[in-house]
């Protein structure tokens, strides 16, 4: 068990705790396949970990409860298996870390997929003082083919930076779950969430608080989007989505408070109602619930703009559809969220996904 130590991230000493597995034979990395329903996708997934051969990784698969082949799929390979009944994807990734002692875990979703190499990469990264681990991933379709980026990562090894950008916004940019590896502390951290089924949330933006986060603009992965899944990435969002991100943003928000005041203290964090994914989550889902109360919305919106970190010519454009969009009549305000949503596929823009 390691002794506390001070963090760096702020001029007071913040004291953060986290233990792994000190046994000599416990892996470095586990990836854990977590699946439901998902027998067309399963084998390439496991596929793409088996047929790296690193030895330092350790691949489990959780069938969560799946009512078609998924199981025949998966008892196909000589890999570590376990069948349980559907406790969704959160509560399957906390059973297959249960069943593993490895320092770092990545959740691996079983549509999507690693590209080769990518463990060799990843592993040649990390050490203790690694919190948190994300890369690029690659966008494709059901097919398996290549539709473009999800996301644009830069490159770095930072904690300081990530500290404050989650303070002023309650988040950054990172990929979604089968774009990160977490040290084992940072995933036990999961056993907290009862407000979600999901594994991307509070973990990701926790992290800088526990250590250094590095970012590899490589795309070591593939994010598939198929009719199964419900990211509606490139698609105009339906209402009960937004309301859900709504929801979870500030549930997950509230949970990462409660974190920062027992590792953090006196750090503060922004409230969620002020931050710009709470306001533009919301002014979407008036535009998609055919609301009039849009336009009231605007100059909160707008000044929330300023604080983001995007480069000047990005705001001056959100700022142009905010309004077109506050002023437009319903119909056609929805048709210009709609080109947004299909350009932001196209730009690989960021934007937080689930599959369940």
């Amino acid at each position: 068990m390691l002794t506390p130590k001070a963090s760096d991230v702020s001029d007071a000493a913040i004291a953060t705790t986290y233990s792994r597995t000190e046994a000599s034979d416990a892996p470095q990395l586990a990836v854990i396949i977590t699946c439901f329903n998902y027998e067309a996708y399963v084998e390439r997934a496991i596929r793409s970990v088996l047929d790296q051969n690193c030895d330092a990784c350790e691949l489990l698969v959780v069938d969560d409860g799946s009512t078609d082949g998924s199981w025949e799929t998966i008892t196909r390979y000589a890999v570590t298996a376990f069948k349980i009944e559907n406790r969704g994807q959160l509560g399957a990734c906390l059973f297959g870390l249960e069943k593993t002692q490895a320092r770092f875990i990545l959740f691996l979703d079983a549509d999507d997929e690693l590209k080769p190499g990518s463990l060799v990469r990843i592993l040649a990264e990390l050490d203790e003082r690694v919190a948190k681990l994300q890369f690029g991933l690659t966008l494709i379709d059901a097919e398996s083919r290549p539709v473009g980026s999800f996301s644009s990562l830069e490159s770095f090894r930072e904690r300081d930076r990530l500290v404050d950008e989650v303070l002023r916004r309650g988040v950054y940019k990172t990929p979604p779950t089968s774009g990160n590896v977490f040290r084992r502390d940072v995933c036990e951290l999961l056993r907290e969430v009862d407000y979600d089924k999901a594994v991307d949330g509070v973990v990701l933006f926790v992290a800088p608080f526990f250590g250094d986060v590095v970012s590899l603009s490589e795309e070591l992965g593939n994010y598939r989007v198929h009719g199964l899944n419900d990211s509606q990435l490139g698609q105009l969002p339906s209402a009960s989505l937004l309301q859900r991100d709504i929801k979870r943003f500030v549930a997950r928000t509230e949970h990462l408070r409660a974190i920062l005041a027992r590792v953090a203290p006196g750090r503060r964090l922004v409230e969620p109602q002020s931050a710009f994914y709470y306001r533009e989550r919301s002014f979407c889902l008036q535009i998609v619930s055919a609301s009039s109360s849009r336009a009231s919305m605007l100059p909160k919106l707008i000044a929330s703009v300023g604080s983001e970190p995007f480069p000047i010519v990005k705001k001056i454009a959100l700022i142009a559809f905010f309004v077109l969009a506050a002023m437009l009549p319903h119909e056609p305000a929805r048709a210009l969220m709609a080109y947004r949503s299909q350009n932001r596929r196209r730009s690989g823009r960021l934007r937080f996904v689930s599959r369940r």
